[in-house]
């Protein structure tokens, strides 16, 4: 008498939702402002004008940037600005902050505009324990996505998974 083993996972109607296949591709830049200010702290207008005419824009040519300083300095709102203006016409985007605001940024665009039919009225177990950082935020807004159309959502992997959230039933 031989049994068939039955793999209960590939079988099953759950679908897995990996954040990490969803990741923006391409190169993501700091640029620090402190190094077109004098001493990393002043920021003198006609030099820092003319350092921005003379630095080569091009190689941040289909980046994704973050503008911010490596030191505490206090910079007038127009100076971000004004580097926005140079950097638009080649970059992908541009935020104010860190590298992890740049990632929480792009997290924020691709699940905004995620088509949410694939998931309609399905389970959905959303991979965790990923090797990439993902923000958390990233997790949060897509909670809010996925519970608006999907039967039911769970965290982790199919072996260990926590239980999140289940459509109420209809009668």
């Amino acid at each position: 008498m031989s049994e068939t083993i039955v793999n209960k996972v590939a079988s099953s109607v759950l679908v897995n939702f990996d954040l990490e296949d969803y990741i923006p591709k391409g190169t993501r830049t700091f640029i620090d402002l402190s190094q077109w200010l004098e001493e990393g702290f002043l920021l003198r207008e006609k030099p820092f004008r003319d350092a921005l005419k003379e630095h080569d824009w091009e190689k941040y040519n289909d980046h994704f940037v973050a503008l911010g300083s490596s030191t505490e300095a206090i910079l007038p709102a127009w100076a971000t600005l004004l580097v926005t203006s140079y950097l638009q016409p080649v970059c992908k985007i541009i935020v104010l902050g860190s590298l992890q605001d740049l990632e929480q940024q792009l997290y924020r665009q691709m699940l905004s505009t995620l088509d949410l039919a694939p998931f309609e009225g399905k389970p959905i177990m959303i991979k965790g324990c990923s090797d990439k950082t993902i923000p958390q935020d990233a997790y949060i807004l897509l909670v809010q996505r996925l519970q608006t159309v999907a039967k039911s959502l769970f965290y982790g992997e199919a072996c260990s998974s926590v239980p999140l959230w289940k459509a109420k039933k209809t009668q």
